[in-house]
């Protein structure tokens, strides 16, 4: 049991890592492309492109937001 907390708090550190709010808006993006490519909205090309843009700009989102909320 202890080797599979050990397990399972790896995966959490490594996934979610200091910040949860930049994980959050990367699962956001990444379930908006999910939804784009089953349903076929969009070339698959276009959707790579706009998953990449959409993931870079989440990112930034969260990376801001935390710059905005630290400063004196």
């Amino acid at each position: 049991m202890k080797l599979l907390k050990a397990f399972g708090l790896f995966w959490y550190d490594f996934i979610i890592g200091d910040d949860w709010k930049i994980a959050a808006y990367v699962v956001a993006a990444l379930v908006v492309v999910a939804v784009l490519a089953v349903n076929d909205v969009l070339s698959d090309g276009a959707t790579v492109i706009i998953g990449t843009v959409l993931m870079m700009v989440c990112f930034a989102l969260g990376v801001r937001y935390d710059a905005r909320r630290t400063r004196p």
